[in-house]
């Protein structure tokens, strides 16, 4: 399927749903990086990175503390 239809699919089904055709094509590609079908972050690797960026904004935020504190 060629990018025009495919992207004529997606709005023909996206009106058929709750939702816009940009969503839909999103979810879809995210769909095909997940199951190895195009180069990309999978879900799992993107909670991963979200995870560790939260925990490394706490760790700065713990560090900032202590080193404010050894100053007194």
């Amino acid at each position: 399927m060629n990018t025009h239809q495919f992207y004529k699919t997606v709005v023909s089904v996206s009106e058929k749903l709750p939702m816009s055709a940009e969503t839909l094509r999103k979810w879809v590609r995210q769909h095909e990086i997940d199951n190895a079908g195009a180069p990309g972050i999978t879900s799992s690797e993107n909670e991963h990175l979200k995870k560790l960026e939260r925990e490394n904004k706490e760790l700065r935020r713990a560090n900032e503390i202590l080193r404010d504190a050894s100053i007194f």
